[in-house]
């Protein structure tokens, strides 16, 4: 394992772990009692913790989109839930703060560094410049 595999491998299990320390504390402090909703915090949360904790040991390289698939589904249901709704459930805004800003800031960083950080790895641009 390179140093950028092992920042890349740190990047994307402190990104869920962020996502995942919000969703559980949203869990306990009221959203369990959320029919569906809240099944949903506590399965996100769950996994979040294991992917974060599989991909910083070292675990196989699908895991890397395993996470970027936790975290994009998370990304859908938070615009889900401000817009159409979620099951019934719709909230407003950037309720509750600062969770809500966390949690898609994390889910955000998650995507971004599973999909850019194998190119990082692999020493290609991230970026392609003008031709």
């Amino acid at each position: 394992m390179t140093s950028k595999d092992l920042l890349v491998r740190l990047g994307i299990a402190v990104s869920l772990v962020v996502s995942a320390v919000s969703h559980a504390h949203l869990y306990r402090h009221g959203y369990q009692h959320i029919p569906n909703i809240g099944d949903g915090f506590l399965a996100q949360a769950s996994v979040s913790f294991a992917l974060a904790l599989l991909i910083l040991l070292g675990g196989p390289s699908w895991l890397r989109w395993a996470a970027a698939a936790v975290a994009g589904g998370s990304v859908v249901a938070f615009a889900m839930s401000r817009t159409v709704g979620l099951l019934g459930f719709v909230e407003q805004g950037w309720d509750p703060s600062p969770y809500a800003a966390l949690s898609l800031g994390a889910e955000l960083a998650t995507v971004v560094l599973c999909i850019a950080g194998r190119r990082i790895v692999n020493g290609r641009a991230v970026i392609r410049l003008a031709d």
